[in-house]
């Protein structure tokens, strides 16, 4: 279920996805939020400069490991504008963190990337919950996944 929180929360995540998109790089962007509401870290992709491991929500999860304990981690939720890759869902679920909430998800990513031409990324789609257990996960929000898709448009534009 998604709440006016959940998606408070998420369009700060859509705003860093456009943020990183005016930086030129992937439309990404994540927000850790602890069990209390307080935002306690937020990031965007950094992928451009070569490293495709500069993700946002795994970033989130290093941040997390140095700087909450075990139980705040597992009461804290990562909001994303896309749903976790599998590098990103690994992450979360070593160190433990919570509840994840994204406003788009991969098999959208997925489609959208078919229309405009991409090719395929070498690592596969898998669902978060493909790759962790035990983890509550809400998401796609369709309002909110369309503003994303448009993001994306952007991006791949800007590249042919």
């Amino acid at each position: 279920m998604i709440s006016d929180i959940d998606l408070k929360h998420l369009r700060r995540c859509v705003e860093l996805a456009k943020l990183a998109l005016e930086k030129g790089d992937e439309p990404f962007g994540s927000v850790l939020v602890s069990a209390n509401g307080e935002v306690l870290a937020e990031d965007h992709n950094h992928v451009a400069g070569g490293d495709h491991t500069q993700h946002p929500e795994f970033a989130l999860a290093r941040w997390a490991a140095e700087n909450m304990t075990p139980e705040d981690r597992g009461n804290a939720t990562v909001y994303t504008s896309g749903e976790h890759c599998p590098m990103c869902a690994a992450a979360h679920g070593w160190v433990g963190l919570g509840r994840i909430v994204y406003a788009s998800s991969t098999e959208q990513l997925a489609q959208w990337l078919s229309e405009l031409g991409v090719t395929p990324s070498r690592v596969r789609n898998l669902p978060i919950q493909d790759v962790i257990r035990d983890t509550q996960v809400d998401g796609p929000v369709p309002e909110l996944a369309e503003q994303v898709r448009q993001l994306h448009r952007r991006f791949y534009a800007g590249k042919r």
